[in-house]
């Protein structure tokens, strides 16, 4: 609160500092003051409950807030003032409340770093990114060199491990079953209008591989096979199986809601689920599957 009313008491109307700015300044001094309070403000919500004590230093940060307010007064950027009060946030957080660099670069996260649009002589960007061009550019060269290396070996695509963080385990259930079994049929149910013109799709993708394979929560089924399709393992092709495995699915309660849906006459196309090379390769390395 003292940050706030040391802002408001530099920048209000009436104070010489603006008497002595014109109009055009009046209005990005305003700016720049709820940059600043909102900034103090983010991180004061962010470390609010290690400091109910009062431990924020309320001296420190209203020095700081001084500064930065007589930056807005002297024409500064608010690329400027933004860094500026990120590096103060920073200074405040780490000798007064001690918090780790990954909770500094939290608080420091929510100031903003301009008006939101471009700046000159290039694009905006985000004041924290999570890898430069130097540091994909040296993995990306990294890469190139161990594949030259006659002597490095993998055993296993790196993507496996990170994937198995990725699935739930309904999902291995799922994976497991389309190996041991193979493709299964699947449908999209849609309007019928006379040569397919302004059909409609009703519902796509039916399937009953999640139930067929055993999930725990079959109330989950779609949001499985989008993950799985999402992570390259499984896709959804034209070309369908045998024609009597539709049977069974086209009397399932999924299929025949969205038929009713559909109208009269509603038209059924059979295709089938499968797993990609990636996911049959990924299966037989991750799962026993005897």
């Amino acid at each position: 609160m003292a940050d706030d009313r040391a802002v408001h008491d530099l920048v209000r109307p009436g104070s010489r500092a603006v008497e002595r700015s014109s109009d055009v300044e009046t209005r990005q001094i305003s700016n720049e003051a709820r940059l600043i309070r909102g900034a103090f403000r983010a991180a004061g919500l962010a470390v609010g409950t290690a400091v109910r004590s009062g431990q924020w230093a309320v001296g420190t940060g209203y020095e700081v807030t001084k500064q930065v307010a007589q930056a807005a007064l002297d024409g500064e950027s608010s690329a400027d003032i933004a860094e500026r009060t990120g590096a103060a946030l920073q200074s405040i957080a780490r000798s007064v409340l001690g918090v780790t660099e990954g909770s500094v670069r939290e608080i420091v996260s929510y100031v903003p770093t301009g008006t939101g649009g471009a700046q000159p002589g290039g694009p905006a960007a985000p004041l924290i990114r999570s890898a430069s061009v130097e540091d994909l550019r040296l993995r990306g060269d990294t890469l190139l060199a161990r594949s030259a290396d006659v002597y490095f070996t993998e055993e296993v695509h790196p993507a496996y491990d990170r994937i198995l963080d990725q699935i739930a385990p309904d999902e291995a259930r799922i994976l497991r079953f389309m190996s041991l079994n193979g493709p299964q049929p699947a449908v999209d149910v849609r309007t019928n209008r006379p040569l397919g013109i302004g059909s409609e799709l009703v519902a796509g993708d039916l399937t009953s591989v999640p139930e067929q394979a055993g999930v725990r929560y079959p109330d989950r089924a779609r949001l499985y096979l989008i993950n799985l399709n999402r992570l390259g393992l499984l896709t959804t092709s034209d070309d369908p199986v045998v024609l009597s495995r539709y049977m069974v699915l086209e009397v399932q309660p999924i299929v025949e809601t969205a038929l009713k849906q559909a109208g009269r006459v509603p038209k059924i196309v059979r295709k089938s689920l499968r797993l990609t090379e990636f996911g049959d390769d990924f299966c037989r390395t991750c799962f026993t599957l005897a």
